[in-house]
């Protein structure tokens, strides 16, 4: 992989990233910053956000391959490297079938979206693939720079590394709250980790991780909820995102769900880097 994305960065809806907090990430240290929530092709913002700093790299967190024609975002890849040579990574996915009706044979939606991007010039080691189970793996270490696994822990980075082999970009996203009190953690954590857990593949994922269909009923127990949503003191929380780094991810991408995330990656950032 051409870009260094380091060993933590900053993962934000893209309606929740600005210039100045792209411009803040880079300055407290964070490797990478990753644009979530399905961006447009025209990856508008990835530019926005390169232009607000100076040398972090971007990562789309991801375009989503029903959305967006492989063509258009293979020529938004162009435009942005050639005025940013070496600060862009491209992250594809497929999503999740409820959010799609066109949802069928997704290991062949994605070949053939790699197809078209290799076609549209795009280098394999500028991609990232959205990447959970053992096939969808494969296809990122085969075709791309690596996976970006969603709503994971730590035991999903060792069993994506066993697929991955040791060469590929393992970076997963890991929510957290910065707060000691459980309840108030999972009053925060539980509302985003329930509306995952009636989705196909990230309901399939968790139980082939080992969750118990009980664990998902319900809006997640509380267990399952603490391990996908890190949350106590910073040194708690960095002790959980350091975890995915053991059991053998390369970066993390940190979705912080405090009222005011900028403080809370400045409180993150001075443990992770101190």
């Amino acid at each position: 992989m051409r870009a260094q994305l380091g060993q933590f960065g900053v993962w934000r809806m893209a309606r929740d990233i600005t210039p100045q907090l792209a411009a803040a990430a880079e300055n407290l240290g964070f490797g990478a910053i990753w644009i979530g929530g399905s961006p447009p092709g025209d990856l508008e913002l990835v530019e926005t956000v390169l232009a607000a700093t100076d040398h972090i790299p971007v990562v789309t967190g991801i375009v989503n391959m029903w959305r967006e024609e492989a063509e258009t975002v293979a020529a938004s890849h162009r435009r942005i490297t050639a005025g940013y040579p070496g600060r862009f990574v491209l992250g594809v996915g497929v999503g999740h079938r409820e959010a799609t009706a066109e949802f069928q044979d997704p290991m062949g939606k994605i070949v053939d979206y790699l197809d078209r991007l290799d076609r549209g010039e795009v280098p394999p080691d500028e991609i990232v693939l959205a990447a959970l189970g053992p096939k969808a793996l494969s296809i990122a270490a085969e075709r791309t720079a690596g996976a970006h696994p969603y709503l994971t822990t730590p035991n999903h980075s060792a069993l994506a590394r066993r697929v991955l082999g040791e060469g590929p970009l393992l970076a997963p996203e890991h929510k957290v709250v910065l707060e000691t009190d459980p309840d108030r953690a999972r009053g925060t954590g539980r509302p985003v980790v329930a509306r995952y857990l009636a989705r196909v593949n990230y309901r399939n994922n968790l139980l082939r991780e080992g969750w118990l269909e009980a664990d998902l009923n319900h809006e997640g127990s509380d267990r399952l909820v603490d391990a996908l949503v890190l949350h106590g003191t910073a040194y708690d929380v960095a002790a959980g995102l350091r975890a995915h780094l053991e059991a053998g991810a390369d970066h993390v991408g940190i979705q912080v769900l405090d009222d005011d995330p900028l403080s809370a990656y400045q409180t993150l950032a001075g443990v992770l880097f101190g």
